[in-house]
């Protein structure tokens, strides 16, 4: 005799759309001995991922009083970084520190997208400031970002490319003239994105909606004294719609600095934020990007560089707490 089994049969239809939103909870093995507490805490989510690079960034957002650790799973240790699990200003928030350079950042945020159920990406930190308008202690809010440390470097006495150049003989001294080392072509950067076909790009845009919450922001009242003896002479501003650039190179050098400017248009300059861009949006995640001015990439500066990083990383901060709570609102 054959066996029936008995139960309310579901149309085709109704099946295939629960198969489609079906996804596990952890990409994590399920003899991982952290998948337990990975899938906990992903019921408190959707979270905003907060990313920054350096330690004292880091040590910021606990000494700052806004973070509210969780009491049962505070943090969680996967793949050599520590992610931070809690609330800012009542928004479920999972930080992390990424360590230096385009490389640390983009596998930072991969395992942030990959192990949590994170709705959008913060990401805050210093920058140098290629732009004269800026100031120690502003706080750019970038709308597009983009790699220049990809390059086509020329054989000497090559024909012009297409793409914009960076000539080491302009910068002869005394004259410009002819250089062995030849010239830099900047180079696009290869964007593969969820449902569309792999695209040529340079320049990356901030999400538009996030960028308008931000721009809520203007006028936010910023940190202008080093210390208790030292302020700045002019209170530092929030300043919304430049354009920044990333490269694995701490930007030291003022003729470098000048020709990012002028051919570019790039206000600050940094090491991780192209990254941190791109990857998220590889698969549809808002992010938007908080840097505050420490140094002027080769300019002079009246203060210690400690001094005016720890200025523009505060600076940063507050500007990046006060976003995380306009979303949550």
């Amino acid at each position: 005799m054959a066996t029936r089994i008995i139960g309310r049969r579901w149309p085709v239809a109704l099946w295939l759309l629960q198969l489609l939103q079906w996804r596990p909870s952890s990409p994590l093995p399920v003899t991982h001995p952290l998948r337990t507490a990975v899938d906990l805490v992903n019921e408190s989510g959707p979270f905003i991922g907060l990313v920054m690079a350096y330690p004292p960034e880091a040590d910021a957002v606990r000494s700052s009083g806004a973070f509210v650790p969780r009491s049962d799973i505070p943090w969680l240790d996967l793949n050599g970084r520590r992610f931070h699990v809690g609330r800012i200003h009542g928004v479920a928030v999972v930080y992390v520190m990424s360590g230096q350079r385009r490389l640390n950042a983009g596998i930072t945020v991969q395992i942030l997208l990959d192990l949590f159920d994170v709705c959008g990406i913060v990401h805050y930190g210093t920058a140098g400031s290629a732009n004269d308008s800026l100031s120690f202690g502003d706080v750019s809010v970038p709308e597009f970002i983009a790699y220049t440390g990809s390059w086509t470097w020329t054989k000497f006495g090559s024909l012009e490319g297409v793409t914009a150049k960076l000539s080491f003989g302009s910068y002869n001294i005394p004259n410009e003239g002819e250089n062995l080392l030849s010239k830099l072509e900047f180079k696009t950067e290869e964007f593969y994105s969820v449902g569309k076909p792999m695209e040529e790009v340079f320049w990356l845009q901030v999400n538009p909606k996030w960028f308008q919450v931000a721009q809520q922001l203007e006028g936010l009242k910023l940190q202008q004294c080093i210390n208790e003896t030292y302020c700045l002479s002019e209170a530092p501003k929030v300043v919304f719609g430049l354009k920044a650039s990333t490269a694995d190179v701490f930007v030291d050098n003022a003729a470098y600095r000048n020709f990012l400017f002028e051919e570019f248009g790039v206000s600050t300059v940094d090491e991780e934020s192209a990254a941190v861009m791109m990857t998220a949006m590889s698969v549809g995640i808002p992010v938007i990007v908080f840097r505050g001015v420490s140094d002027l990439a080769g300019g002079e500066a009246k203060w210690s560089s400690t001094s005016l990083s720890s200025l523009a990383s505060e600076n940063a901060l507050k500007v990046a707490l006060e976003f995380i709570a306009a979303i949550g609102r």
